[in-house]
């Protein structure tokens, strides 16, 4: 994915952090100095990092943290505040009928994106027009109009005529569609012929929303190119495409900052489904290691716990003071195919062993696993589920002969319900996670902002 090496690079100083005894100005300078480093090497803008760096370093050594919060948890916050800054603040778009101009350079994924758009607002129950205004690609016409059969959206086009703005014109006459999205011409770059062009068709047309399709891996030249545009068409907002990708993706995060327009959606794959509203707390926050609780709450939803059965989980599992029986109600819940990789997705980086990434591989060996352990468990006695600590040699071997998996894996799974306990201990005095998991729990609700 975009900006990974970005995210591991940010993880690892909060690890730092939060690994430190105690916080100095030398602490604060280093660390400062690693995050120029990370967003320098992800292609953000070099004054936007210096800018954002020195902010940071001056809110660090001047502000005190609030009652409560430690040295380490406040500059993690500082961090997170200025990171914010950059992705802009959380702006719902509007979910109503209007007219949608897509703006952008060529190969950015403008068309793709306007059927991903069709798509999207057809699912909510509006019916939505694509209006083919591209006169310039070979081949623009046509792809358009074969996404708009596969998302069952109108379509308008004029194949030979080569004035945009009345085909634009032409086709918002023609459709009396909820949504109406103008695909615009691009170009490899922004010369006075597409400048002309699409301000024509804005000053005309007058459209609800001009938004700016960015590709999330191009580099430094995002910036610039954001900002003719904005300058020729007031962009509304933009759609960062290819966020599956493998790019640095600082520099489209560079771009939003220069315009200082609010990101909407960005573009997850190939699919016409692959299209999210995004929402920049929860973006930072998995980029931070500190988890997409929102989503977190809907993978424990999966698993039919009430609200009550949760926190007392919860509490157990944080005071160490669980057994295999309850290993195993929990285990029981969480069995469902792919829960586990989504659960594991949305953990904040405190609840992992050593803040280590979780890959597809572990998480499948994780549900085999399970599988396993739950077979083995159902060959115990009730007094041993409840009292793990009687389990002796003898025990154990009458448990691998009737569950029929062998003394080795009852061992093993008595190994993982150990360091499971510890793992717990290890995060037991983490108050925030403690506080932020208990908040999402009751309301289903949580913000970093919530940590005072």
């Amino acid at each position: 994915m975009v900006l990974d090496s970005l995210s591991d690079s940010l993880k690892g100083i909060i690890r730092k952090i939060s690994g430190s005894s105690y916080i100095d100005k030398d602490t604060i300078k280093e660390v400062s100095k690693e995050i120029q480093r990370a967003l320098l090497k992800a292609d953000v803008n070099v004054k936007l990092v210096l800018r954002l760096t020195k902010t940071l370093e001056d809110r660090a050594m001047n502000e005190k943290p609030p009652a409560g919060m430690t040295d380490q948890d406040y500059i993690i916050k500082i961090i997170y505040d200025e990171l914010l800054k950059i992705l802009g603040q959380n702006v719902n778009f509007e979910l109503r009928p209007q007219t949608i101009m897509l703006v952008g350079l060529y190969g950015n994924g403008k068309t793709t994106t306007a059927g991903k758009l069709a798509r999207f607002f057809i699912k909510k129950g509006f019916s939505t027009a694509l209006i083919a205004a591209d006169v310039h690609r070979p081949g623009a016409y046509e792809q358009l109009y074969q996404i708009a059969k596969e998302v069952n959206a109108q379509f308008y086009g004029e194949k030979d005529e080569k004035n945009a703005l009345k085909i634009v014109k032409n086709g918002l006459n023609a459709t009396d569609a909820k949504i109406k999205i103008i695909d615009t011409s691009g170009r490899d770059s922004l010369d006075e012929d597409l400048i002309k062009e699409v301000r024509e068709i804005k000053e005309s047309v007058k459209p609800d929303n001009v938004l700016f399709v960015l590709d999330a891996t191009m580099g430094q030249q995002a910036g610039p190119q954001a900002k003719t545009l904005n300058d020729a068409v007031s962009i509304s907002g933009v759609i960062i495409t290819k966020m599956d990708g493998t790019g640095k993706g600082g520099g489209a995060l560079s771009a939003v900052a220069e315009i200082n327009s609010p990101v909407y959606f960005i573009g997850t794959g190939e699919h016409m489904d692959d299209i999210e509203i995004f929402n920049p707390k929860k973006f930072l926050s998995r980029l931070l290691g500190m988890g997409d609780i929102d989503a977190l709450m809907e993978a424990v939803k999966e698993t039919n716990f009430t609200e009550e059965e949760a926190e007392e989980s919860l509490e157990k599992l944080m005071s160490g003071k669980f057994n295999l029986k309850d290993m195993y109600d929990v285990w029981e819940k969480f069995s469902k195919p792919g829960l586990l990789k989504k659960i594991f997705g949305s953990l904040p980086l405190a609840a992992m062993p050593g803040g280590d990434k979780i890959n597809e591989n572990q998480i499948d060996e994780a549900n085999e696993k399970l599988q396993l352990y739950r077979v083995i468990l159902d060959s115990m006695t009730y007094e041993e589920l409840e009292n793990p600590d009687i389990l002796n040699p003898k025990r154990i071997r009458r448990i691998g002969i009737g569950s029929g998996k062998g003394e080795n894996n009852v061992r093993a799974l008595l190994k993982e319900y150990r360091a499971m306990k510890n793992n717990m201990k290890m995060i037991k005095g983490n108050r925030n996670f403690k506080k932020m998991l208990k908040a999402s729990i009751k309301s289903g609700n949580f913000s970093l902002d919530d940590i005072n």
